[in-house]
């Protein structure tokens, strides 16, 4: 629409860029009949007059403090509106849409937090819960090793949602696991028997408190606790030989899928 002006009024133009709200908006309100022009040119242009325009800038002021065009137009029309009361309830959703977005915030921060560092806990609170081997360390090693992966992400995740009392929970089954996984290869469980492929269901459930493991994913897993020196210290710590047995009831699990041990991708 031509911007030209009006002797005794301002375009819809003028009072766009004058209050700072759209054309669009401006005409919608106009077909709403809640601010109408009062005048228009001879070509049928609108024009807001002094009183328009005041008008506008009270709906603004209105909009702005988040109340709702149906109630702007009680406020301005209906003397006997309790525009108190309506804006009391208008404070109150506010009040409650700010402590959504602070929570929103602090949830964000913990992601945040939780993709960096992995574990949400202090140094304290890690000795307490995985033992005096556990090393402070070993999360940001993981991160630089592993922190661009999606693995990672929904490890971050989960932990942004947890606290002490679910660590705990979540090293008492692993520690659970690793007695049960030593006392079968002690009482000489045969790979690939029941008992060894129930442990090799009961390992993948505990290692999906950490992210969603397939059973491919959990051969790599088995091959790298046999290779990687310090995961075969931990599980050699507990019983000589537990890492190489552990890895053997996986694959023989496995192969019982029809997945070839040998060939399996981490997917």
């Amino acid at each position: 629409m031509p911007d030209a002006t009006g002797a005794d009024g301002l375009t819809v133009g003028q009072v766009s860029t004058r209050l700072g709200v759209t054309v669009r908006a401006l005409h919608h309100w106009d077909e709403i009949g809640l601010a109408r022009p009062s005048l228009r040119t001879a070509a049928g242009y609108r024009l807001y007059t002094a009183g328009d325009l005041e008008r506008l800038h009270r709906i603004v002021i209105y909009r702005e403090i988040g109340v709702g065009l149906d109630q702007i137009r009680a406020i301005l029309d209906d003397s006997t509106a309790d525009v108190s009361g309506a804006l009391r309830a208008q404070r109150t959703q506010v009040a409650e849409r700010i402590d959504r977005l602070q929570r929103l915030s602090a949830g964000l921060d913990r992601m945040i937090d939780a993709h960096e560092r992995g574990l949400l806990l202090t140094v304290e609170q890690q000795a307490a819960i995985f033992g005096p081997q556990w090393d402070p360390e070993w999360p940001a090693q993981a991160h630089q090793r592993y922190g661009d992966t999606t693995q990672w992400l929904q490890y971050a995740e989960r932990s942004a949602t947890r606290g002490p009392e679910e660590w705990q929970a979540i090293a008492g089954a692993v520690a659970d696991l690793d007695r049960a996984l030593a006392d079968a290869m002690d009482a000489g469980v045969a790979p690939g028997s029941p008992e060894a492929n129930q442990l090799v269901e009961r390992h993948r459930e505990v290692s999906a408190s950490y992210y969603p493991l397939t059973r491919q994913m959990q051969v790599r897993l088995g091959r790298m606790f046999e290779a990687d020196p310090a995961f075969a210290a931990h599980y050699d710590g507990i019983r000589a030989g537990l890492a190489t047995w552990l890895r053997q009831i996986i694959d023989a699990s496995a192969r019982a899928h029809n997945i070839d041990p040998d060939t399996a991708t981490w997917q």
